[in-house]
């Protein structure tokens, strides 16, 4: 027997959309009727939203086991996965494995298994090997961004996890790139293929700023400057240069977080927060950050260093004009620098006049208790209204995680909340109220 927990009407309305794309009617269909998927689509066209819904139809009400493994190539999209499927209120049991994070920790969580496993292949790979979690059940794989994992040398993992998972009777392959072949250990016999990366986004604006020396720092102020408001992100080839760039933003007491992978897992997670929620315009990354990671709706992205491969360029650019929405793409090249042949034809804008950086409203505060201890957004909006007295408008985002939660809140009332709220009890939990540094 298979439920429904939500109809698809009630799930978009839970997400705040109005209507699928022409790619997410298309795989919803497919994937209901089809054995083989193979979806490519730009970054940022609802690839993710595009296969949960009908695996959510199929699933088992009944089953006690794992009936789904999505398999992804970084941490970021695994969290971001999770939580997806989380704010479709499904009311199936969903847990997110990756490498660096406790491995006792997963058997915890594991020892009533999900409906639905997200996880790196790694991760995946091991727990198989150890026998931590049952694959009997599984039905159907997704390996999302394939090629990125694949890409990044987890090849052997991936070859590891098809043996394991030889009975599995539905495979959905998605990608926001063609480049990389499908290899043969897939063992796909005749798949559905769904290809949308010819549909180009036309309106993306491409613009030249061009600076006077190699020594980029004092024309990226003025740029942002002259961009104004709205949130981006900064993209760098080198952690070194991110360090660079953050020392002379802060300097300039410009407002940013930083993402790249020589961070702590929780140092990332956190700068993706404090960006989805506002407190962060600017986000400084590497192409890390170029796909497969949740952050809202780019008013612009900056070449601050310039891509080496045409594929990172467009994905890059993939961050902003996202779902027929419109966004710029700044390329920073030093005067005596040449484009790459894939970068040419963009306009050059000279930055005649340059405003001051405008600053963001929003504080992110901490809070140490989450859905284990059976706490819900309604608690937490319930107790920033109530005991914090904000108004409606004056309560931010909120991100619920499994032991914590993160709530943007103005800046001009952080401190007096934190302290006011610190040790307040929810759900019978009482829970520490910071301010997020």
């Amino acid at each position: 027997m298979t439920k429904t927990n939500k109809n698809q009407e009630a799930i978009l309305n839970k997400l705040g959309i109005e209507h699928l794309n022409q790619m997410q009617e298309d795989a919803y269909k497919a994937i209901l009727s089809k054995s083989e998927i193979v979806l490519l689509s730009p970054t940022g066209t609802g690839k993710t939203l595009a296969f949960l819904l009908p695996i959510l139809t199929e699933l088992d009400i009944n089953s006690n086991k794992i009936q789904v493994l999505i398999v992804v190539p970084s941490r970021e999209l695994a969290i971001q996965i999770e939580q997806v499927v989380r704010d479709m209120g499904s009311g199936f049991k969903t847990n997110a494995v990756y490498g660096g994070r406790a491995g006792s920790k997963d058997k915890i969580e594991l020892k009533h298994p999900p409906a639905i496993l997200i996880g790196t292949p790694g991760r995946i790979a091991d727990h198989i090997r150890r026998q931590i979690i049952n694959i009997d059940g599984i039905k159907t794989l997704v390996l999302d961004e394939f090629d990125k994992s694949l890409e990044i040398g987890f090849e052997n993992e991936m070859k590891e996890i098809l043996e394991a998972l030889s009975s599995t009777k539905k495979k959905i392959l998605t990608s926001a790139t063609q480049k990389v072949a499908i290899p043969s250990f897939l063992r796909l016999k005749n798949p559905h293929r769904l290809n949308y990366l010819s549909k180009e986004i036309n309106q993306l604006k491409l613009k030249t700023i061009i600076a006077d020396s190699k020594d980029k720092l004092a024309t990226l102020e003025a740029l942002l400057g002259h961009i104004g408001k709205g949130n981006g992100i900064i993209f760098c080839n080198l952690k070194d240069t991110i360090e660079d760039v953050s020392d002379f933003l802060y300097k300039k007491n410009i407002s940013h977080g930083c993402f790249y992978g020589g961070l702590e897992q929780m140092d990332r997670e956190r700068a993706l927060i404090k960006f989805r929620n506002g407190t962060h315009r600017l986000l400084l990354a590497t192409d890390l950050a170029a796909r497969g990671i949740d952050v809202p709706e780019m008013d612009f992205i900056i070449h601050y260093e310039l891509s080496i491969k045409k594929d990172e360029f467009i994905h890059r650019n993939g961050r902003t004009a996202r779902m027929n929405s419109n966004g710029t793409a700044y390329i920073m090249k030093w005067k005596n620098e040449l484009l790459p042949e894939f970068m040419e034809g963009s306009e050059i804008e000279e930055i005649k006049s340059s405003a001051p950086i405008s600053h963001s409203k929003w504080e992110t505060l901490y809070i140490s208790g989450g859905r284990k201890d059976k706490i819900s957004k309604g608690d937490i909006a319930g107790l920033f209204f109530k005991q914090g007295e904000l108004l409606k408008e004056e309560l931010g985002s909120i991100e619920l995680k499994h032991d914590c939660a993160y709530v943007a809140v103005p800046k001009s009332k952080s401190k007096k909340l934190s302290e006011q709220l610190n040790n307040s009890v929810l759900k019978k939990k009482k829970v520490r109220i910071s301010i997020l540094n």
